[in-house]
């Protein structure tokens, strides 16, 4: 009797916190700077936010929820509810993971993982390279980094870990899987930084920067991102390997292993050839589409109706992918809600009065406290999007309020949505599965990633930010001379 009890007080506690969080700010009385439907609606979303934190039923379910709710109360029109569902960041999401299905079904993900094994897996740490540079390689079409780490490269990980004799459970952890999972971990976080369709939440960051004025292509994050992210993926793995090494050095059968899985896959079937072909035009079109007039969304738009022509994909295909519905549903509820915090005021006065508090301070400073603040506000989150949608759009509008450069502050909070995720086993959507296999404890996990954020964050971030702002200046003056 003991467990269902304990069950359904958790369940109780999951309902309540949402909601009584809900009720207690609408009774608030709300500040003379902020109109009543301004607060009502920072009420909803709030309760909205803390549901997806608690999880007491499925984000869809919560999102539809909100957004009744949110017209049902007079907050917000019906039209002005439902102006997500058309957002360009939404469908280029879910896009992209139609892209990313192809990669599956063709099975040329895994195709390329097991090259890259074959290539530079005869020492444990060119195994973890070659890991992380497949992730790498995925990374723009693959919007899930869950399904990137978790559906293509863990099995792989797990299958040579098990060969060599490492398994969860044994005390052979240290072998070798622990390792490569911890490495992968944060290998994938890292590429999830460097490309605006490479993780789920950036194109909600970027469609939050868009309604604070500032406006974030694919071309501008992938240029900002691509040299320190590039310099992190060389850098991390040495550094794991010295805090936490594996005690086998050496895989010479990996190579053969992985040379032995691409002879049972035969040559590239017609169906992988036109997904290379898709990938590669699609990526080609993020890169120089915006000098055509493609936007972003449209080149996914392209690359779904190649895959659909060409009969990579069906449209059987495009009903099952559960993931990309699933979010289209409350990935739009999000977007709105904090469109209409921002379109109310609420932004503009959280922004103000946070900024009273750093004033005074060089603009340096003030995102330097920022960043401090979104880093350790991650422990708090479960999940990458859930700490996006809370913090991302208030804490950019202290950054601008501060005189922060808008392009500046918006990307560098953008990269570390990501890279935030590397402090605890729920913070963002590949941490769960790869904790969950039982290679990495938790203390070990919590401990190592506390080290990284007191030092990588705090110390190593900060110089990050720094390159940001020099890639970020050359990208613009490199700009204004094409233009002149």
């Amino acid at each position: 009797m003991g467990r269902p009890r304990k069950s359904v007080l958790v369940t109780g506690l999951k309902f309540a916190i949402p909601i009584l969080t809900g009720v207690l700010i609408w009774l608030l009385p709300h500040p003379a700077a902020v109109t009543l439907k301004g607060w009502h609606m920072l009420a909803l979303f709030l309760a909205t936010i803390f549901a997806l934190i608690t999880k007491p039923m499925p984000n869809g379910t919560i999102a539809i929820v909100g957004l009744t709710l949110t017209v049902l109360t007079g907050t917000v029109t019906t039209k002005n509810a439902l102006a997500g569902f058309s957002d360009s960041s939404v469908w280029l999401i879910v896009m992209a993971f139609f892209i990313a299905r192809g990669f599956m079904k063709t099975g040329l993900g895994s195709r390329v993982a097991y090259l890259f094994v074959k290539l530079f897996g005869k020492k444990t740490l060119g195994l973890a390279y070659s890991l992380i540079a497949c992730d790498l390689v995925l990374a723009p079409a693959t919007p899930s980094n869950t399904a990137r780490a978790g559906g293509i490269i863990y099995p792989i990980l797990r299958s040579i870990s098990e060969a060599f004799g490492s398994k969860p459970g044994d005390h052979t952890e240290r072998e070798l899987g622990a390792f490569l999972t911890y490495t992968e971990f944060q290998g994938d976080l890292i590429t999830s930084a460097m490309f605006l369709t490479a993780m789920s939440g950036n194109p909600l960051a970027a469609s939050i920067s868009a309604s604070l004025g500032v406006q974030i292509t694919w071309m501008k994050w992938f240029i900002a991102g691509i040299v320190p992210g590039i310099i992190s993926l060389i850098f991390i793995p040495l550094l794991i390997y010295w805090i936490y090494p594996p005690k086998i050095k050496k895989v010479p059968n990996a190579s053969v292993m992985a040379s032995e899985k691409l002879k049972e896959m035969g040559p590239l079937s017609r169906n992988e050839k036109n997904m290379l072909l898709c990938f590669a035009a699609v990526l080609l079109l993020w890169i120089c589409g915006g000098n055509l007039g493609i936007d972003a969304t449209i080149t996914a738009f392209i690359g779904v109706s190649l895959l659909l022509l060409l009969r990579v994909l069906d449209w059987p295909d495009m009903i099952k992918e559960k993931s990309a519905w699933n979010i289209f549903i409350w990935f739009s509820v999000l977007v709105d809600m904090a469109n209409q915090l921002n379109s109310l005021g609420i932004i503009k006065w959280f922004s103000t009065s946070i900024g009273s508090l750093v004033h005074g301070m060089s603009w340096p400073a003030v995102l330097f406290t920022i960043v401090v603040v979104y880093f350790f506000s991650t422990y708090l989150f479960a999940g990458g999007v859930a700490h996006i949608s809370a913090m991302f759009s208030a804490l950019l509008g202290v950054a601008i309020a501060a005189g922060v450069p808008g392009t500046l502050a918006a990307l560098v909070l953008g990269f570390f949505s990501n890279l935030n995720g590397s402090s605890t086993n729920y913070s963002i959507g590949p941490a769960p599965v790869l904790y969950a296999s039982g290679y990495v404890s938790q203390n070990r996990w919590w401990g190592m990633n506390l080290f990284r954020g007191l030092y990588g964050d705090l110390a190593g971030r900060w110089q990050r930010i720094l390159a940001f702002d020099r890639v970020i200046l050359i990208h613009c003056k490199f700009r204004k001379s094409v233009s002149n």
